[in-house]
Formats: structure tokens, C-alpha cells, sequence
């Protein structure tokens, strides 16, 4: 797989150009995460003495957005996002050329790596980002709704799953307010609809009209406000009898206050996934087979289904596979994955080594901030004259080499510890997902079949003998190590 070429970008103010947080100090930090991951570092875009309030018109950005927009990188390496913009507008803006242009944004202190699963849920910050840009301009040009709306009385039809009518106000049902809670919190835990309605029915729970939830269902009641005590009224209008109901305006929409089931904060945590889950699957286009996109002959060329052969193919090398023979060799790849694998263990061993790393560079930094009291105080001794020259020399020497040596080593551990922090994001996002595939292929849909590959699968080569699968994140072990690989001929013939 070609290695992503990536652009470092620095920008520091001038009240912050000090030796623990100069320009150097982020481009050694970036330069060795991107050395671990190895990324070739094409670019430098350096912003010196810039105010983040507004950096998109700078030269060194307008250069950077050039690279992207042409294909030279496709990946930004920075510090944090601070560095990269203070302006939420201008954030929104560069989120969105970025995904345009299939281009990955990397922020160390943050820990996100769009191009990893876990990463790519920053987009979907950005994006509840933007709905409520687009709520509160549409708040304040609201046009006038009808008065019972805006009383928060009820326009007719039933009240949300979780909620009924007493005396004309909306008030929680102790009966159903616990089961919608638990929605939230088993979506968190599976981040699939499909698998928490099959959840909730399996735990015995059934909608109001004693029916089984499905997705469609679940995905409805995640996304009423009403859960987090926000009721929108006037919102939906019929197209007439027997015919489907559609959205209004947001102009015309009203909101009012009702008691909350679950907190705000889990409320816009599970919208998240969800608006990055549709996002995704708007921006591409419907795949035909399961793993179509990802398969490659081992001559670099992309294997397609010509017609209706069912059969992918390489134009250069004539090597052929037939669609059906490559998803049962995928899935036993699943099974011999999750096999080679303790996902508590590895979980817990990167937990306790990102612990030590970030022991050690507290201790590096402490360790910094008291020797550059010793060489301040020393200075102020020369000054006094109570130090001579010659004193002051075999003291400060020693000093500043040591210095040295330690603003050498911070960005190295605050790169390593970038590394293993991101890494176990995606590995836990990773595990979960292919263990999600596999336990459930017979009973998931083409489409949330899709969705899991898209997130855990990073390319699928074919050769001559063997197919080699590489999943996003894969641990390493003894056992991962001795199979990296699989026989064409021994998948076929079991």
C-alpha cells in the first residue's frame, strides 16, 4: 500500500515562540510521529508570529490547500488544532476541503488521525459543528409559528417513545423512559442500529405497539431531540391522506423545553456517529459487491467485476477470483484474526505502556523546568558577580548541554506517546467492528456489512499463490506474525 505523503504545518504566535513551545520544538514532535508511521514528509507550511484568529488567506495556507487540492499531500501533521486554526469557521472550512480531497488531518495533542476509524470521528464533531452554526442562524430568523406550538402544547398525534401527555404537557413515561435510555447507551457500546435494536428486542423490550425495534426505529428515536429535553414542534407536514409526512422549513420549526431522559452530552456523542456513518455513505458511491475497492492484483492494478461474471479481474495480469471464493476466504480471515487475538490483554498492555510514556515525559518536563531554574539562578549569581567567570563557565556548561539534550528528547516521547494513543483508539474501534462482522454475517445486511469493511479493511492484494488481507490496526502477536498471509489453493479447497 503507497505510504501517505504528508505536509507538517506550524504555526506558533509570537507571545509563545519560547524554547518549550517554539516552532522547532512542534516540527521535531511532527517529524517523529510522521518517521513512525512511516510517512515520507514532502512539505513544511511554517506560519511564524501568525494569530490564529484568522490564518486562511496566509500565503503558507493558501500553499498548503494547493498541495491538497492537487494530490501532492494528502495528510497534515500539526501539533494541535489550536495551531491550526482558533477561528470555528475557518475550522468547519478546512474539514471540509480535507474530506473533499480524501486528505487526512492529524492533531498530536488530541490524538486524532483521521485516516483511522476512531479518527474519523472528529468529522463528525465538525459536522454537529456545523448543524448548530445552521440552527442558530435559522433561530434568529425564525419566522412566526402557531401560539399553541409556541405554548409547548401538543398539536395532535402521539408523544415520543418515552414521553406521554398529562394535562396537556409532555411528561416522562416511567414505563418507556428507561428503555429509550438504554437505547443511547447500547448504541455507544455497539455503534450500529441494526445491532442495538437486536439487542433491545433480545433483552425482551418491544416498541409501544408491542412490535420488535429495528433499525429504522432505532434510528428515529436517536435522533429526536426530545431525549435531551428539547421537543421540536411544527416541524413535519402530511402530503395528504396515505401519503408520507415530510420536514418543514427550520424557519418555521419550534423548540421548546421538556424533562430530559438522557444528558445532552450522549445525545450529541450518539448523533456524532451517526451523522459521520451517513456522511460517509453520501459521499461514495453504492458498491455492488462486498469487498469491491479494496481488491488489487499484486501488480499494483485495481481488480474489477467486468459485466456479470461475479469473478474480479486484473486487465494486466489476467489473475481472476471469483467474487463468492474471495468473501468466504475474508471471512475465514476474520476468524483467523480474532483467534491470534486477546483484545483485553493487548488493550490493557497499550493502556499501561502509554501510562509509562506519559510518566516519563511528565518527569522529562519536570526535570526541564528545574534545570532552567538552575541556569537562571546561576545567571543572576554572575550578574551579582558573586559567581567569577571561570565559575560561572564550569557550572552553566554542564547545564546547557543537559538542557539541550532534554529539549531533544521531549518531542520524541510526546511522539511516541502520540503514536500509541491513536493506535489504541483505532485497534479498540478495529477489534470491535471485525468481531461484529464476523459473530453477526449471516444476519447482517449487504449495507452494514459494507459499512464494517469500509472501516477495518485497508487493501486486499491477489497473487498468483497466495491473497494477503490487511486489516486497519492489526496487534502485533506471535500468531498475527506467522499469518500474514493466505494460500489461494488451501481457502479453495476447504
Amino acid at each position: 500500500m503507497e505510504a501517505k505523503r504528508v505536509g507538517i504545518f506550524i504555526r506558533v504566535s509570537t507571545d509563545m515562540q519560547v524554547k518549550d513551545d517554539s516552532p522547532e520544538h512542534h516540527e521535531q514532535r511532527a517529524r517523529y510521529y510522521a518517521q513512525a508511521k512511516g510517512w515520507p514528509i514532502l512539505e513544511v507550511y511554517q506560519l511564524d508570529a501568525v494569530s490564529g484568529k484568522s490564518v486562511m488567506e496566509h500565503p503558507e495556507t493558501q500553499r498548503m490547500l494547493r498541495d491538497i487540492k492537487s494530490g501532492h499531500i494528502n495528510g497534515l501533521v500539526f501539533s494541535k488544532l489550536a495551531r491550526l486554526a482558533r477561528n470555528t469557521l475557518e475550522l468547519l472550512e478546512f474539514s471540509n476541503i480535507f474530506r473533499t480531497h480524501n486528505a487526512d488531518l492529524i492533531s498530536l495533542s488530541e490524538s486524532i488521525d483521521t485516516s483511522t476509524p476512531a479518527g474519523r470521528l472528529f468529522y463528525t464533531v465538525i459536522a454537529a459543528m456545523a448543524e448548530w452554526e445552521r440552527e442558530e442562524i435559522s433561530s434568529r430568523v425564525a419566522a412566526s409559528v402557531p401560539i399553541r406550538a409556541k405554548l409547548g402544547k401538543p398539536l395532535g398525534g402521539q408523544a415520543s417513545f418515552g414521553y406521554r401527555w398529562q394535562n396537556k404537557e409532555l411528561v416522562v413515561d416511567e414505563r418507556e423512559a428507561p428503555v429509550r435510555k438504554l437505547m443511547y447507551e447500547l448504541f455507544m457500546q455497539h455503534q450500529r442500529k441494526f445491532s442495538t435494536a437486536r439487542a433491545l428486542n433480545d433483552a425482551g423490550y418491544r416498541t409501544r405497539n408491542n412490535s420488535k425495534f429495528t433499525a429504522t426505529t432505532v434510528s428515529r428515536l436517536l435522533r429526536d431531540s426530545t431525549a435531551k429535553g428539547e421537543r421540536r414542534a411544527n416541524y413535519t407536514k402530511s402530503l395528504g391522506d396515505g401519503k408520507q409526512w415530510v420536514i418543514k422549513p427550520e424557519s418555521e420549526w419550534v423548540v421548546m423545553p421538556c424533562p430530559a431522559i438522557v444528558s445532552s452530552e450522549l445525545w450529541q456523542s450518539v448523533n456524532h456517529v451517526l451523522d459521520i456513518q451517513e456522511a460517509g455513505r453520501m459521499s461514495r458511491p453504492k458498491a455492488v459487491y462486498l469487498l469491491s475497492g479494496f481488491v488489487k492484483c499484486d501488480c499494483g492494478k485495481t481488480m474489477y467485476v467486468y459485466h456479470t461474471s461475479k469473478v474480479y479481474s486484473c486487465s494486466k495480469c489476467r489473475h481472476r477470483i471469483s467474487v463468492a471464493d474471495l468473501d468466504e476466504i475474508f471471512q475465514e480471515h476474520l476468524k483467523e484474526y480474532l483467534k491470534g487475538i486477546d483484545v483485553a490483554s493487548y488493550l490493557s498492555e497499550t493502556d499501561s505502556e502509554i501510562r509509562e510514556k506519559k510518566a516519563l515525559l511528565e518527569s522529562t518536563k519536570t526535570a526541564r523546568e528545574r534545570l532552567q531554574k538552575t541556569i537562571h539562578s546561576l545567571i543572576d549569581l554572575r550578574v551579582s558577580q558573586e559567581l567569577s567567570k571561570e565559575q560561572f563557565a564550569e557550572k552553566y556548561r554542564p547545564a546547557e548541554e543537559q538542557l539541550n539534550q532534554l529539549d531533544a528528547r521531549l518531542p520524541i516521547l510526546e511522539a511516541e506517546t502520540d503514536v500509541l494513543s491513536i493506535a489504541m483508539l483505532s485497534s479498540d474501534n478495529v477489534m470491535r467492528e471485525v468481531k461484529t462482522l464476523y459473530d453477526e454475517w449471516e444476519t447482517l445486511k449487504f449495507g452494514e456489512k459494507r459499512n464494517i469493511v469500509e472501516s477495518v479493511v485497508t487493501s486486499i492484494e491477489i497473487g498468483k499463490e497466495d491473497i494477503v488481507i490487511t486489516l486497519a490496526y492489526v496487534p502485533n502477536s506471535p500468531q498475527n506474525a506467522k499469518k500474514p498471509s493466505h494460500s489461494v489453493m488451501d481457502s479453495l479447497k476447504r
